[in-house]
């Protein structure tokens, strides 16, 4: 079964907002531009997402992932004693596209400021559906791994088929694939977090061989 759950707004991170854009530090004109287009965004954003779980087990050259089989061994190391995973679809919806376009062509640095607000949201909203699987997983005694997404490192992009077809992400939350295997709305995110009766510690002899290298978890 897909599950879908609506969440409210999360709250705005200036500071990642403004190092999509770029900025290292932000003068009174750059500050005043992103509150004016947060004040225009104001509840024009949905923000959605679509989940279900899935049992996995490794293979000799990948994973299984039940809907699918996966040769990657970054997401192989990523999952290294998990049992099952969460797949899921998240997406703040059309509008925000809407606003980068039209200012593509009026204001440029207005549309620059949109892009880094959208990819703040999104991120914001998977991190507040991360929270939540990780503290369900914390109640039964369970951990969870970094998400893991369809085009990173050596994980297919073509996944992104199979992901959209078992979550029904079109139905579900609006989401589309196109043929190019861009997603529309384009502030989306689809992810795999798995889950463990062992923490991440256990596998940080692992880390020499994954290509994550920014993973928080990642052994010295």
């Amino acid at each position: 079964m897909v599950y879908l759950k609506l969440y409210p707004e999360p709250k705005y991170n200036i500071k990642e907002i403004l190092r999509y854009m770029g900025c290292r530090k932000a003068d009174d004109s750059i500050s005043g531009l992103v509150n004016e287009c947060i004040t225009e965004l104001s509840d024009k954003l949905t923000y959605k997402v679509c989940y279900t779980e899935f049992s996995i087990h490794p293979t000799e050259d990948g994973v299984d992932l039940s809907f699918m089989q996966t040769n990657s061994r970054g997401l192989k190391m990523n999952l290294f004693g998990c049992e099952k995973i969460v797949l899921f679809a998240a997406t703040v919806g059309l509008e925000i596209d809407r606003l980068i376009a039209r200012y593509g062509v009026i204001s440029p640095v207005k549309s620059v400021a949109f892009q880094a607000i959208g990819a703040e949201r999104i991120e914001s909203l998977c991190d507040m559906f991360n929270d939540e699987v990780r503290s369900r997983a914390a109640a039964e005694n369970l951990y969870t791994r970094p998400r893991f997404s369809a085009g990173y490192g050596d994980f297919e992009l073509s996944a992104q088929r199979e992901i959209f077809k078992v979550l029904d992400c079109q139905r579900k939350i609006g989401l589309t694939l196109n043929d190019s295997l861009i997603m529309s709305p384009s502030k989306s995110v689809t992810a795999i977090i798995g889950i463990s009766d062992k923490p991440r510690e256990n596998c940080a002899e692992h880390c020499s061989g994954c290509s994550k290298t920014d993973c928080e978890f990642r052994g010295e």
